[in-house]
């Protein structure tokens, strides 16, 4: 983990990889539930389910808080800066900078995640100097190694990270990406 945990800039606009990755906003409240309601997501992610307005309306409000406590950014995935068609998350922590992603079930199968991925990772390394950024995955969750692989992660060395969530126990690997 870098030196500082400083807070992030209020606005965050990251463009790469034919994205733009940005600040949810009210807007984008009544989209949310059509990304995030899904069954996928709610087994994969720690994601509230059912996942509704009212979901979206606390999820909004805790991404304003851990941005302002400096801890972590909730961007929104889009190709032109409108539509959002899946959220990208970068947490700070102890053991570095994590990330984490969900894509909206009607967007898949473009490469979105690892796209994302990549640019968040320019980020943590560019802008918060970062000299590693993880993923934390489930084995099976298959789609999720896919991503990882194609954004060019290495499954590293390390225990696994066992708990519980929703009932549903499990073990999660770490991926890592170096800074180049």
């Amino acid at each position: 983990m870098s030196s500082t945990t400083s807070s992030f800039p209020e606005r965050i606009e990251l463009s790469g990889e034919g994205l733009v990755l940005r600040d949810w906003t009210e807007a984008d409240l009544a989209a949310m539930p059509e990304l995030f309601d899904h069954p996928d997501i709610a087994y994969w992610t720690p994601m509230v389910s059912p996942f509704d307005n009212a979901a979206a309306r606390a999820r909004l409000e805790r991404d304003r808080q851990l941005r302002a406590d400096g801890t972590t950014i909730l961007l929104a995935i889009t190709v032109d800066g409108g539509a959002p068609l899946g959220e990208v998350m970068l947490r700070r922590a102890s053991e570095g900078a994590e990330l984490g992603y969900a894509i909206g079930p009607a967007h898949r199968g473009q490469g979105l995640a690892a796209r994302a991925v990549r640019v968040m990772a320019a980020y943590a390394f560019e802008q918060l100097g970062e000299r590693q950024v993880i993923l934390e995955l489930e084995a099976e969750n298959a789609a999720s190694v896919a991503v990882a692989t194609k954004a060019g992660f290495r499954l590293l060395d390390v225990p696994l990270i066992m708990g519980e969530e929703k009932g549903r126990p499990f073990a999660l690997q770490t991926w890592g990406l170096d800074r180049p």
